[in-house]
């Protein structure tokens, strides 16, 4: 099934729905690791100015390495869905005789 997308102007885009998706996957993907970690870096600062203990570091630690490991394996799985519709989206390296 495909779809169509207007862009800017007259002319129209045509993708499939698993490049949407898979597009709308890599986003949140990079939604979370750019988000865990301004989190993560906010966290530390209001620790180390709080006098906050350890115990609070390691949790925020752990939970910033939580959603970077979700966000390896969404990145993963649209790098595997990419790899599935063909060549990866890249001109075959093989000569054509």
């Amino acid at each position: 099934m495909r779809s169509t997308r207007a862009t800017s102007g007259s002319r129209q885009e045509t993708a499939t729905e698993p490049a949407l998706r898979a597009a709308r996957k890599a986003r949140l993907a990079a939604l979370v690791i750019a988000g865990t970690m301004v989190l993560w870096m906010g966290a530390q600062v209001l620790g180390g100015t709080f006098g906050w203990p350890a115990r609070f570091a390691f949790l925020f630690d752990f939970a910033a390495l939580a959603g970077l490991f979700w966000a390896l394996v969404v990145t993963y799985q649209v790098w595997q869905d990419r790899r599935s519709d063909g060549n990866g989206g890249r001109q075959s390296r093989r000569r054509q005789c």
